[in-house]
């Protein structure tokens, strides 16, 4: 009985909802994640990257606006999507490992000794994934509940920020990387999952 009094643990549903009242359903936590890297700078070995992740932002994509004035009234349509910057901060090792391959990275979108640009965006483009987990660990192998790959990736903007002698914080190193787009896997749930398209032939609902 006591069990049973635990499925009240969230919003009552309306009487005309099919789904029957349940327990709150878990939620994915913030902290339960990792980052990995591909393709990024010249180094192959790019686990440091992962290790030494602070964190980070998962996507936002915006939809421009087409706007048709008609007679009394205004109809919107959603125009092309945007994809928005994702922001990661990164502990700045004693070994140097993570501003080496930062470096290796800018390099290859640009060499600042040479002033010589990369001959085209495939040359440094690298991938992200933005994975959440499920809290396993050892030998229970972690299971990522959601992954975000985002494709095209480039570093925008790399601060080093700040030294300080009054704190006894970590040297930190915050990149914005810009994106072309991005799906949310596992396919079939999310961003990228086949949907059905609806064939019409008016601009409203």
């Amino acid at each position: 009985m006591s069990v049973a009094s635990l499925t009240r643990f969230t919003v009552p549903l309306a009487s005309d909802q099919s789904a029957q009242s349940q327990g709150l359903l878990m939620p994915k936590l913030k902290y339960r994640f990792r980052i990995i890297f591909e393709n990024f700078g010249v180094t192959s070995e790019r686990t440091e990257l992962t290790k030494q992740v602070i964190d980070a932002t998962r996507p936002t994509v915006t939809f421009d606006e087409i706007l048709l004035d008609v007679y009394n009234s205004k109809i919107k349509l959603a125009g092309k999507p945007s994809w928005s910057d994702i922001s990661v901060n990164l502990r700045d090792d004693a070994s140097g490992a993570i501003s080496r391959l930062i470096g290796e990275q800018l390099q290859r979108q640009f060499d600042f000794f040479e002033q010589s640009s990369a001959r085209a965006g495939i040359s440094y483009k690298f991938t992200m994934k933005i994975e959440m987990l499920d809290g396993g660990n050892g030998a229970d192998t972690p299971i990522p509940l959601e992954v975000w790959e985002l494709y095209g990736c480039y570093l925008s903007e790399v601060n080093y920020n700040d030294v300080n002698y009054a704190t006894s914080e970590p040297a930190t190193i915050a990149l914005t990387v810009k994106y072309d787009n991005a799906l949310q896997t596992p396919l079939g749930a999310g961003v990228g999952a086949p949907v059905e398209r609806v064939a019409g032939s008016t601009a409203t609902g």
